[in-house]
């Protein structure tokens, strides 16, 4: 589980075994947890799924996530050799 970064208590990373699927990031604070696809063509993201999420930490993740953006798919590319794809 390489994780790209830590902030403001979340955890934001991607599962090694995952690159087959479209480029997308998981975030963990607490017992919240979330996984966004990136839709870099556009530069947006949308929520896969999320457990134990309140808004407040919702718009918290998806700032963090749009702030990080190009980290996040540098990283993406990086780790599964540009093998992220932004269709889904």
């Amino acid at each position: 589980m390489p994780t790209i970064l830590q902030i403001r208590g979340w955890r934001v990373f991607f599962y090694s075994d995952e690159g087959d699927e479209p480029m997308h990031v998981h975030a963990r604070k607490g017992e919240s947890e979330c996984k966004f696809w990136l839709k870099t063509d556009v530069y947006d993201v949308e929520e896969a799924w999320m457990h134990r999420v309140s808004p407040a930490l919702r718009r918290e993740i998806r700032k963090i996530i749009f702030e990080h953006f190009d980290l996040i798919v540098d990283e993406w590319d990086r780790h599964f050799g540009g093998k992220g794809d932004a269709s889904y």
